[in-house]
């Protein structure tokens, strides 16, 4: 039996879609014609997910919450000795999500064919990271599923609130860059003519800061749509010579090397790094597999590429911290924890702790800069504003002067 995705015409001609088992996709229309449905598209879950560029349905995704929640329910099931195709099933039907719905069923499918849970989740690469299937993997190995899943929900959660704290602290400053910006031009544009067009009328010398005003007001009111195009083009300019694997490395070696960005990329990274690394040795996944999906997922290219050059080093038989070390890439309190844990047979705790360091600083550092930066705006736009004022209020103080 397989998961197959329909959409269909009930009788008022509303269209449905949804996720229904059946052994052939002929036997799921025959299913929806009995409930009074009239079958358009009916496409097998797997067959559909594994085309390149497509979505399972439109608009729909696993979300790291779906995906922690799911991962929890899952694991109670199977702590409680329920088979594992029901419980799968059993967490679909708990879910209102479609998306969530099909991807069990369609693993459900798979596990009645035989195959075993981590065979299943590779039929949704997109949903299933390479960790999640390599940990499922390694546990089913063990015996200890249920530990190994409670462990995948508790990384999928960390992970999230990472992500959630950097976009946090980002948002803000972003945020009021905007608002600045857009309140100046529009006192640029809107404002500042109407103005300035009084002291005009006298035809006298205005001052130097009043006509450095008028300027960037008239440059805003004639060049500003082609100052925005430049802003798209030279942006898209960017993101394409970003895509070059070369160009991106370069960039990525420019940001460890920027104060507060390099500080922040590094502890993002490390963070990622040591918590993957930490839940696949702790899944008793082989370490050359581990550091190869942990290197995965750290998004810095220099820093991949330093942890790939330590897996070499440790196939041929270099401890872990040493090897990290060697590329001067990751935090000195890293690399003493993982030897420290690598000579007391402790390297999971280690690793652990490792990662929990690395997340209270990270964390202190985006509060900080949140704390920082907002202030700095506000002072910054503060200033702006003050000089657009004084540059119209100069001309007022010196009529006198400019009427003689």
């Amino acid at each position: 039996m397989a998961a197959f995705e329909y959409t269909a015409l009930d009788a008022a001609g509303k269209q449905q879609r949804s996720v229904m088992e059946g052994d052939t996709a002929r036997h799921v229309r025959g299913l929806l014609r009995e409930r009074g449905l009239l079958p358009v598209t009916v496409t097998e879950v797997s067959r559909h997910e594994s085309r390149p560029g497509l979505r399972l349905l439109p608009g729909g995704g696993v979300s790291a919450s779906d995906l922690s929640l799911l991962t929890r329910q899952l694991a109670t099931l199977v702590r409680a000795a329920l088979p594992l195709e029901e419980s799968l099933l059993a967490v679909s039907q708990q879910s209102e999500k479609p998306r969530v719905q099909a991807v069990l069923l369609g693993v459900r499918a798979r596990v009645l064919e035989g195959h075993p849970l981590a065979s299943g989740l590779e039929a949704f690469p997109r949903v299933f990271p390479e960790i999640y299937r390599a940990t499922v993997a390694a546990g089913e190995q063990s015996g200890h599923l249920d530990r190994v899943l409670e462990r995948l929900a508790d990384y999928t959660e960390g992970r999230e609130q990472i992500r959630q704290k950097l976009m946090g602290a980002l948002l803000y400053p972003i945020v009021l860059t905007v608002l600045c910006s857009g309140i100046v031009s529009m006192l640029l544009v809107y404002v500042v003519p109407k103005v300035v067009d009084v002291f005009e009328s006298n035809h006298a010398r205005l001052p130097l800061i009043t006509r450095m005003l008028v300027a960037s007001s008239g440059f805003l009111r004639s060049y500003g749509l082609w100052l925005l195009l430049g802003l798209a083009l030279l942006s898209f300019g960017l993101w394409r010579a970003l895509k070059d694997p070369q160009t991106l490395r370069r960039w990525h070696s420019l940001q460890l090397r920027l104060p507060l960005v390099g500080r922040l990329a590094r502890g993002f990274n490390t963070a990622r790094f040591t918590r993957t690394l930490s839940i696949l040795t702790g899944s008793a996944v082989p370490v050359l597999e581990a550091l190869r999906i942990a290197g995965a997922v750290v998004t810095n290219l220099p820093m991949r590429d330093a942890v790939e050059f330590a897996a070499q080093r440790v196939r041929e038989g270099a401890p872990i911290g040493r090897s990290l070390a060697h590329s001067r890439l990751f935090p000195p309190m890293m690399i003493h924890l993982i030897s420290s844990g690598e000579s007391s047979g402790e390297l999971e705790s280690m690793l652990e702790r490792a990662a929990q360091s690395q997340e209270r600083e990270l964390d202190g550092v985006m509060t900080a800069m949140v704390g920082l930066l907002g202030p700095l705006m506000i002072v910054a736009m503060g200033l702006v504003v003050m000089g657009i004022v004084f540059a119209m209020l100069l001309p007022i103080f010196e009529m006198n002067s400019l009427i003689s």
